[in-house]
């Protein structure tokens, strides 16, 4: 049995869906439904006895104590975040809460459990930490690319908050002896993407006849990582990094943002052409930069690589295919996600029921 917090969020629903289609371990899902978490990511595993989903906080310590004690997990993969530059631009207030006060409080009772355990589900015990390359700040045009050495430059609300999430983890595996190991990750992307992020926001506004608004000059760089790719390297982390140890995993995908959103235009003039012939290219507007956005992000995965032996499956030009026909093939998963009514449908669904 794991425990995987956030598991109804993007990265973490992938990740809980790769992980039952590959083995048969049961899951415990414990998410808090905030706005990017949506149980209709998981509708697949309905009626399936390997998953147990609770609605819940990282933040609430007798739900995690209970949790934890009654099904005994022998891993924690932590997901739960909020997640949005944008976001923690206009209301940092939730980032703090959730990335930082929050994974203090799952910290907490997880050495408090897994203190308890005998000695050799103690020794395999793991407290897996998911986390962002945003951490180590913004290159330079010609900088190297971020490897995990590299210093802590938060920029961002969003990114400051992770990065004191990432400095707890460290510390409670440096004083209390907690086996952590941590994942910083670069820009994801694939099924199920909430869609106010770069690569969702460009395809539904494209269907939808609105403006693709890029940022700036549309020249800032991401390494973009399938998000199946970074569900494997989770995997595979957890069952062989060594403890205390941070990887990197990227996908080897340095792009300028106009870049994407061409590749994108590009593809749905191949696969839903518009109705007046012309390009969704024309559909594209520049809009004022956002503040304090980092110029260029780039991972260096090579430890992953050289110790653990992962490479991403996919190139950006077969997961990005991948990722604009899942969009095409969902209309109503976006419907559902842009209405609220996944939301409504939720409070009625779990109204009192809160475990």
């Amino acid at each position: 049995m794991i425990l995987v917090t956030g598991g109804a969020g993007f990265i973490g629903a992938n990740f809980v869906l790769d992980w039952l289609a590959v083995g048969d371990e049961p899951v415990v899902n414990l998410d808090k439904l905030t706005y990017a978490g949506n149980l209709h990511n998981l509708d697949s595993l309905q009626g399936d006895g390997r998953h147990v989903f609770v609605q819940g906080d990282i933040g609430d310590r007798a739900l995690l104590d209970r949790l934890l004690a009654e099904h005994q997990p022998r891993a924690v993969i932590n997901f739960a975040a909020e997640s949005h530059v944008d976001r923690s631009i206009h209301g940092p207030e939730d980032f703090i809460q959730t990335n930082v006060v929050g994974t203090f409080r799952l910290l907490e009772a997880v050495r408090h459990y897994w203190q308890a355990l005998p000695a050799t589900q103690k020794e395999a015990f793991r407290f897996l930490h998911v986390s962002t390359d945003e951490v180590y700040g913004s290159l330079a045009p010609a900088a190297a690319a971020f490897t995990e050495e590299h210093n802590y430059e938060p920029n961002s609300p969003y990114s400051a908050s992770k990065a004191a999430s990432d400095h707890l983890v460290r510390a409670w595996h440096h004083t209390y002896g907690l086996p952590v190991l941590t994942t910083n990750c670069s820009n994801n992307y694939g099924p199920l993407h909430f869609p106010e992020k770069l690569i969702p926001l460009m395809i539904v506004n494209a269907l939808a006849g609105k403006s693709l608004p890029v940022y700036g000059d549309g020249m800032q760089i991401r390494d973009w990582l399938y998000v199946k790719d970074h569900c494997s390297a989770i995997r595979r982390v957890l069952q062989a990094g060594r403890l205390g140890e941070t990887y990197n995993v990227g996908g080897w995908n340095e792009k300028p943002n106009i870049d994407i959103v061409n590749t994108v235009c590009a593809l749905l003039d191949e696969l839903r052409p518009r109705s007046d012939g012309q390009s969704y290219t024309t559909q594209i507007t520049y809009v004022t930069d956002r503040p304090g956005h980092d110029r260029r992000y780039a991972i260096d995965a090579r430890k992953l690589e050289r110790e653990l032996g992962w490479k991403p499956a996919e190139t950006f030009e077969t997961g990005i295919r991948k990722t604009v026909q899942w969009y095409l093939d969902h209309p109503e998963w976006v419907a559902q996600v842009q209405s609220g009514a996944y939301r409504e449908w939720v409070q009625k669904q779990y109204e009192g029921a809160a475990a």
